[in-house]
Order: structure tokens, then sequence, then C-alpha cells
């Protein structure tokens, strides 16, 4: 089954990532999300597939982040959601999917155990 990789090429972690996938000579599809935008939907199903909720996906040290004060509001998991797909800097990255699942590939020994 093909994996895809959702990668920002200037992120260390997220090329390290790559470069896993690449010596471990996976079928892999890159997809540069910075440029195909994720839809509210995509990162729902993300989020499920990762069993995590939209605040476990944060960069917590964006500037956006500080921005719209995430420790002292209250925003719903659609607002998160809307805010990330709004601002791709606010969503952890690499996130690796293959079917049915996906892992955040940070630490990078998530993608390792993921692709085994």
């Amino acid at each position: 089954m093909k994996i895809k990789i959702y990668h920002k090429p200037t992120c260390s972690t997220s090329r390290k990532a790559l470069k896993m996938l690449e010596e471990n000579n996976s079928d892999f599809e890159i997809v540069k999300y910075y440029e195909e935008r994720f839809t509210k939907n995509k990162l729902k199903t993300l989020l499920k597939k990762m069993n995590l909720e939209p605040s476990d996906l944060l960069r917590k040290k964006e500037k956006a982040y500080k921005d719209l004060d995430f420790k002292n509001q209250n925003y719903t998991k659609d607002q998160i959601i809307e805010f990330m797909v709004e601002n791709p800097d606010l969503i952890e990255r690499p996130i690796i999917e293959i079917g049915e699942k996906a892992v955040l590939g940070r630490p990078l020994e998530n993608v390792a155990n993921f692709i085994k």
C-alpha cells in the first residue's frame, strides 16, 4: 500500500522522515501541504486515523499559536481545525499515512515503527 507523507521541505524533521522512507525503499507520495492545503475534512480524517485531538497536532512554539492566545482561549475542536487549515504553520509535521492508519512523524521513531 502506498504511503503518503505530508511534508514541509524546510522542516528538518520532515526531511529526515522523507529520507527514512527513501532508505527503506518505500512506495510513497509526497504531499506538500503548504502548496496543497489541507481541507477540514482531510484534517479530521487524519486526526481520526492518528487517534489524536486537534490540540495534539498544534505546534505550540509557532507565532500563530501565541497570536491566537491558545493558552487563554477555549477554542472548540472545529475552531482549532479551521485555524490549522488557514495557517499550516500550526500543524505538527510530518504526518505519515498508510491506508486507514496515520502517524505523526515526531519523534522520528514513530515513522520507523510505523513503516516496519
